[in-house]
């Protein structure tokens, strides 16, 4: 169970690290856009990659869980 803990923490630093990277596009998009239209498109993009990352750190945290309950 020690290694379903471990796997779910580096899946949770995972998504976290797909987190921080969707603040960043989110940034960069509000900073490079040039009119609404392209910032909606961006920023569309950037939600979808955002609730992946999100299910993915979800998943993890899920693993950790288990393999404490387990143990």
């Amino acid at each position: 169970m020690q290694l379903l803990i471990l796997l779910g923490a580096a899946v949770s630093l995972a998504g976290i690290g797909g987190l921080i990277w969707c603040i960043l596009l989110a940034v960069k998009a509000r900073s490079t856009s040039a009119n609404d239209d392209e910032l909606r498109v961006r920023l569309q993009r950037v939600v979808v990659l955002n609730m992946g990352a999100l299910g993915v750190s979800a998943i993890g945290l899920m693993m950790v869980v288990s393999g404490i309950l387990l143990t």
